[in-house]
C-alpha cells in the first residue's frame, strides 16, 4: 500500500482497519525499542545487580535530554498530518525540513552538554561508589550518540505524519538485530562491561540513522526533501510553539522519574534493579496501547485537517475498544507468568521477589495506562499539546510523587509503597484525561486556513 492509498484509508476507510494498519508497525517499532533495552538488561544482568542498577538509574537523565527534541517531533507529526489531510504537501515538506535541521542542531548542543556533565548528573541522581562510576561511563557514550537518536526520531515523525509507520519499523528492526549481535561481543568478548552495551547501541543506531535520513532526499514516495528545505524559516516558530508544551511535559516527567529513582534507590539497589527489570517487561506488554496511541495521533491529525471531526471522534472510540481488549489480555498473562518471566533477567532472589510483586500489582491497572496513551495521542495529534502536558506532568508531579512521599513517611509498606503510588496515579489521571477530552477543545485544528493566491482565486471563481 503506497502513501496515497494509505491516506485515502485514513480519511475514508474502515476505522478499525485504519487503527490496526497504522498501529501494528508502531507496536513492532516500540517492541524493537524495548528489545534494545531488554537486550542490554539481559546481558548486563549477567554482570550483577549494581550493573543493572547503573543503567536503570540514568535513564531519566537520558529521557530528560530527549524530551526537548521529542516535543519538536510531536509537533511535526501533528502539523504534517494536518497539512497532508488538507492536501497541502508543500507546507508539509517545509515542516519536515525544519524538524530535521532543528533536531540535528539541538542534539549536538545537548549531547555535548550531557557528555561533560555526566558525572555531576549521575551524582545528583543519587549514584555513589561503583554505581556512580558505571553509570557515568555508560551515560557519556549514550550522549555521544545523541545526534543519531534525535535524527531517527525526526525521521520517524516525518514518516508517521504521512501515515507511513512501516518504514521506520523496518529500519529499526534491522538496527536492533545488529545491536543484539554486538551486545555480547562488546560486553564480554571485548571485556567492556556496561560500557560495551552503550557502544553496541551507539554503533547500531548510527549506521541505520544515516541511511534513514538519506532516504528522505532520494525517494519520491511521499515527502522528498531538498537541501533548501533545511534552511531555517518562519515555520520553525510554529513548530516550537506547538512542541514546547510537550517538551516541558516530557522534561518535567523525566525530572519526576529521576526523583522517583532517587526514592527507589533509598530502599537499596535491589529495589531499583527490580523496578528497572519490571518496568522494561511492563513496557513490552504496553506495546499495543502505545502503538494505538501513536497511530491515533496521525489519524486525528489528518482527519481534523480534512475537517472530518466526527470521524476523528470515531477513531478515539475505536481505539478505546481495541485497547481494552488487548490490555485485559496482557494483564492476565503478565499476572500469571510474572515470576517465570522475571527469572529470565536476574539470579538475585530479592530482586526476583520485588520485581514479581511489582509486575503483579501494575498488571491490575494496565487498561488504564492504555487509556492514558489514547488521551495523549488524541491531544498531540490535534496539536493541543498543552492538554497532553497537563496529563504528563499531573500523573507524576501532581499525583505519584506526593503519594510516594505520603506512603513513605506515614505507612510501613516499605518498597511496596512505590507500586501502590503508581497504581493510584494511573487510575486518577485517566479521570482527569476524560474530563479534558469531554470539553471538545481538541477538535480545533492548529493549522491556519490556506490563503489563496491570485491564480487559485480565479480558478475557484470560474470552476
Amino acid at each position: 500500500m503506497d502513501l496515497l492509498q494509505k491516506q485515502d484509508l485514513i480519511l475514508k476507510g474502515n476505522m478499525k482497519k485504519v487503527i490496526i494498519t497504522l498501529s501494528l508497525p508502531i507496536m513492532l517499532s516500540n517492541l524493537i525499542q524495548t528489545i534494545y533495552n531488554l537486550t542490554d538488561t539481559f546481558w548486563v544482568g549477567r554482570l550483577g545487580a549494581n550493573e543493572v542498577a547503573s543503567i536503570v538509574l540514568i535513564w531519566p537523565v537520558i529521557f530528560f535530554f530527549m524530551s526537548f527534541g521529542a516535543g519538536v517531533n510531536i509537533a511535526g507529526t501533528a502539523l504534517i498530518s494536518q497539512y497532508i489531510g488538507s492536501q497541502r504537501k508543500k507546507e508539509a515538506t517545509q515542516i519536515a525540513g525544519q524538524i530535521l535541521s532543528f533536531s540535528a542542531l539541538f542534539s549536538i548542543v545537548f549531547g555535548l552538554a550531557g557528555f561533560f556533565l555526566s558525572h555531576s548528573l549521575v551524582s545528583l541522581m543519587g549514584g555513589k561508589g561503583e554505581i556512580l562510576q558505571l553509570a557515568t561511563g555508560y551515560l557519556k557514550i549514550i550522549f555521544s550518540g545523541m545526534p543519531f537518536m534525535f535524527l531517527f526520531f525526526a525521521f520517524n515523525s516525518i514518516k508517521q505524519g504521512q501515515g507511513d509507520t512501516v518504514t521506520p519499523m523496518v529500519i529499526g528492526a534491522i538496527s536492533v538485530g545488529l545491536n543484539i549481535i554486538l551486545d555480547p561481543i562488546f560486553i564480554f568478548k571485548f571485556g567492556l562491561g556496561v560500557n560495551g552495551a552503550a557502544y553496541a547501541t551507539l554503533l547500531s543506531r548510527a549506521i541505520f540513522t544515516i541511511y534513514a535520513v538519506y532516504t528522505l532526499f532520494i525517494h519520491d514516495n511521499g515527502i522528498r526533501l531538498k537541501k533548501s528545505d533545511l534552511m531555517f524559516n518562519k515555520e520553525l516558530i510554529k513548530i516550537i510553539k506547538i512542541g514546547l508544551p510537550t517538551s516541558i511535559g516530557q522534561s518535567m516527567s523525566a525530572l519526576g522519574f529521576g526523583l522517583l529513582n532517587a526514592f527507589i534507590i533509598s530502599y537499596g539497589s535491589n529495589t531499583l534493579a527490580a523496578f528497572g527489570i519490571g518496568n522494561r517487561i511492563n513496557s513490552l506488554v504496553l506495546m499495543p496501547a502505545m502503538g494505538i496511541g501513536s497511530a491515533l495521533a496521525t489519524v486525528i491529525g489528518q482527519n481534523l485537517g480534512a475537517n472530518q471531526i466526527q470521524r476523528a471522534k470515531k477513531a478515539v472510540r475505536q481505539s478505546v475498544l481495541l485497547n481494552t481488549v488487548m490490555m485485559v489480555c496482557g494483564s492476565i498473562i503478565m499476572f500469571l507468568l510474572s515470576s517465570l518471566i522475571i527469572q529470565q533477567f536476574t539470579n538475585d532472589p530479592e530482586v526476583r521477589r520485588q520485581a514479581t510483586e511489582y509486575l503483579r500489582l501494575i498488571s491490575l491497572v494496565l487498561p488504564f495506562v492504555g487509556y492514558f496513551q489514547i488521551f495523549i495521542g488524541t491531544f498531540q495529534g490535534s496539536g493541543h499539546t498543552v492538554s497532553a502536558m497537563i496529563l504528563m506532568m499531573g500523573r507524576l508531579w501532581g499525583l505519584r510523587i506526593p503519594m510516594i512521599l505520603l506512603f513513605k513517611y506515614f505507612t510501613n509498606w516499605g518498597s511496596s509503597a512505590i507500586w501502590y503510588a503508581m497504581i493510584l496515579s494511573n487510575l486518577l489521571i485517566c479521570v482527569i484525561g476524560l474530563g479534558i477530552y469531554s470539553t471538545g477543545n481538541w477538535q480545533q485544528k492548529v493549522i491556519k486556513k490556506k490563503t489563496l493566491n491570485l491564480d487559485e482565486k480565479i480558478q475557484k471563481s470560474t470552476g
